[in-house]
């Protein structure tokens, strides 16, 4: 005889107050009864129950004194028909976990019941040595698939195997894992993911894989989601707006607080009818879009979009996706923190996930499949290629930000700094959207806090060349502008002119986008000016102001890196400036432009004929540009007329009269370098015929001759750079120009 075993205490004697806890043990209950059956079976045909060896595995002592300990609050009575609601459910309106996560994979009653059998090891460790007994190997402490089945009342034979397949929803989900696949099928065992597991008993920490790589978004209020995620309530959970807060995915989220959170999800959208589109998408149940932006803000749009409908969002970074060496367990986790917390991913920008190289275009692909019935927002600025995924997804347009949104934005986030209102109107100008506006504003303010002082215009213009992308670097050089109007010698009518380009660039928006001045024929919003006039008279100068006033950084085009011999090459170049200029807050300066912009010939061999193609190809690009080129030439009548057509203005600059001379003098001598008292710069200004870079060139040479003699600079020094300068431009030099002056050294 066996001698009865003292039952093992009950563990959590208390009934959980959570009414997903209480559910979850209710239906653990019910799987409990049917263990106890099927251990009382499998007792009854046992052969040999006094066996001396079956100790080694698991004695009937340890088995009655496992099935002695019951949960009391554990109700093991089988229902009749569907599983009752535990008290507390009704009242929030909602299905419990267990449910609402089998409407989110898409499982059947039986998937529910199986997850619950592998589940069970995870809650009580008592399912583990009563899995044991049954698999009649006490190292074998997990349910089996043929296990599984029998629990369940499936033949072992029958269409039930069919639930633990590859492409089944319990498997493909990421829901459940089958172990040792080097088992014969039925000795396979199941194991629940983590995060599942966590998810069931309230956790909602996000996979540890995705910490990194996974940036989450929450509606600032998150309500009790409805079923399948739905909405509790008009403008998303509990009421939320689309405001939303954001945190990294990983073990030790938490939120972000300040102008990080609202980088993404702000209350001013700047592309409000995307956002609506992108909305009414989704509830159409379209799941997988592609929105193409032409000026940012579609990530943005798709973040609002998400938020209200009361969804959270998911950002993964493309490029750590791209240089993953197997994605697929990071895809799986992705795509299943999405459908555990009824949420959508944004995944983009495409230029940055690159999926047109080889191999690079797998995530991509990967992601549509596995990503079936939860939202998809893929963004980028290029056109779908119908060869990265099976079926193209839905495109939706992406416009520029709003002009008068983003003037609101500036306002409410300048509303502390320095000038007020005043340094808002300022950064109009930019082309930036919401989140490249808040960044700006939040790096002025991290420069203003160094200094410990308010935030000021400088501080923000520094802000948004922060956001000036590397790659035009490489290609053009940059010049950060140190020169004012005060700096500029030039008559009135070239000022005028200067002006009308400021003009024209801060007031684009609004004159070529909201009133449709420039309609049609895929026409940009660019600004193209000509600066022509002879070396010297002050064009890249110009240029410099011009982006001064603009609060913008200068960009010289380096033609040494754009020309190339071979044909074609020039045209990829330029392709490649235009690019990288249209996604930069600067101004586009193309110096000696004859050599690219030169006027077209008639066409007597090949090379005239691929000259002419290389300037077709510059008047289509420059009509279509949306950024501020300035182009300066020597002789205007080089420029091709075609081009002249195109341009916005033409500020022609001419040769310095005597007064605007004397000024050029005194400045280029400037307050710090000491002047003999012979200095007559009134007869230099009137003898001299310079332009204004040869009287900078004049005076720097004679500052280094006063600076060999150490003495003040002198008419003799002058003269004497005169005379210097004179040589190099091949001029003559006259006896008359140089009047008593004439014996000095030359």
């Amino acid at each position: 005889m066996t001698r009865a075993a003292a039952p093992e205490p009950a563990l959590d004697p208390a009934p959980p107050s959570d009414p997903d806890l209480a559910y979850l043990w209710h239906r653990l209950g019910l799987l409990e009864a049917r263990v106890r059956w099927s251990v009382t079976a499998r007792r009854a045909t046992d052969p040999a129950p006094d066996d001396p060896y079956r100790g080694t595995y698991l004695t009937l002592e340890d088995v009655q004194r496992i099935l002695a300990a019951r949960r009391e609050h554990w109700d093991s009575t089988p229902p009749h028909g569907a599983a009752p609601r535990p008290a507390g459910l009704a009242e929030v309106g909602r299905p419990p976990r267990l449910l609402d996560l089998a409407g989110c994979f898409g499982l059947t009653g039986l998937d529910v019941e199986l997850l619950l059998v592998a589940l069970a090891p995870d809650i009580d460790p008592r399912f583990e040595r009563l899995y044991g007994y049954l698999n009649d190997d006490v190292t074998r402490r997990r349910a089996t698939i043929g296990l599984a089945l029998e629990l369940c009342g499936e033949p072992v034979a029958g269409a039930g195997r069919a639930r633990f397949a590859a492409t089944a929803p319990l498997v493909a989900g990421g829901v459940l894992e089958v172990r040792e696949p080097e088992l014969p099928a039925l000795s396979r065992p199941l194991r629940v993911t983590d995060r599942v597991v966590g998810h069931l008993l309230g956790d909602d920490r996000p996979d540890a894989r995705l910490a990194g790589l996974v940036t989450l978004i929450e509606p600032a209020e998150p309500g009790e989601r409805g079923e399948r995620g739905e909405p509790a309530g008009p403008g998303g959970p509990g009421g939320a707006g689309p405001a939303g807060r954001v945190r990294p995915a990983g073990p030790a989220a938490e939120p972000v607080a300040g102008l990080v959170a609202g980088s993404v999800a702000g209350s001013v959208e700047p592309a409000a009818g995307a956002a609506g589109r992108i909305r009414a998408a989704l509830d159409a149940g379209i799941a997988v879009l592609h929105l193409r932006e032409t000026a940012g803000g579609a990530r943005h749009a798709a973040v609002d979009a998400l938020l209200g409908t009361g969804r959270g969002a998911l950002l993964p970074d493309p490029a750590g996706l791209a240089e993953l060496a197997d994605p697929d367990a990071v895809l799986t986790a992705l795509v299943r923190e999405a459908r555990l917390r009824g949420a959508g991913i944004v995944l983009g920008p495409l230029e940055t996930l690159d999926p047109g190289s080889a191999g690079r275009a797998r995530p991509l692909r990967e992601l549509t499949r596995r990503a079936a019935g939860v939202p998809l927002l893929i963004y980028g600025g290029r056109p779908w290629d119908p060869q990265w995924t099976p079926q193209p997804p839905v495109t939706i347009a992406v416009p520029p930000p709003d002009a008068d949104r983003l003037a609101r934005l500036w306002h409410a986030l300048l509303a502390d700094a320095i000038g007020g209102p005043s340094a808002a109107a300022a950064m109009t100008g930019y082309r930036l959207s919401a989140e490249q506006v808040r960044g700006a504003a939040s790096i002025a303010a991290q420069l203003a806090r160094i200094d410990r002082r308010p935030v000021g215009p400088d501080d923000l213009r520094a802000g948004v060349r922060a956001w000036n992308g590397a790659g035009l670097e490489r290609l053009a050089r940059r010049i950060t502008p140190a020169v004012g109007w005060d700096d500029l010698v030039l008559p009135e009518l070239t000022r005028q002119q200067l002006r009308e380009v400021v003009i024209r660039a801060r007031h684009r928006d609004r004159v070529l986008g909201r009133w449709r001045m420039r309609p049609g024929g895929g026409r940009g919003r660019g600004v193209v000016a000509l600066f022509a006039g002879e070396s010297g008279t002050g064009k890249t100068m110009s240029a410099e102001v011009v982006a001064a006033e603009l609060g913008l950084d200068l960009y010289v085009v380096d033609l040494s890196a754009v020309v190339d011999k071979y044909v074609g090459e020039t045209e990829k170049n330029l392709e490649r400036v235009f690019t990288e200029a249209a996604g930069v807050n600067g101004v586009l300066l193309f110096d000696e432009a004859d050599a690219v912009f030169g006027r077209r010939s008639e066409v007597r061999d090949a090379h005239d004929r691929y000259a002419n193609v290389e300037s077709a190809y510059l008047l289509q690009r420059v009509e279509s540009f949306d950024g501020i080129a300035v182009l300066t030439t020597n002789l205007r009548s080089n420029v091709d007329p075609a081009f002249t057509r195109r341009l916005d203005v033409v500020v022609d600059f001419p040769q310095p009269d005597a007064a605007e001379r004397l000024a050029l003098w005194d400045r280029c001598l400037g307050p710090d370098l000491p002047r003999a008292g012979d200095l007559d710069l009134a007869f230099c200004a009137e003898r001299f015929e310079l332009t204004g870079g040869s009287i900078r060139a004049c005076a720097v040479s004679a500052a280094y001759l006063a600076a060999d003699a150490d003495r003040p600079v002198g008419m003799a020094e002058v003269i004497a750079a005169v005379h210097q300068e004179y040589r190099k431009l091949g001029r003559l030099l006259l006896d008359s120009e140089f009047g008593p002056w004439l014996a000095s050294p030359a």
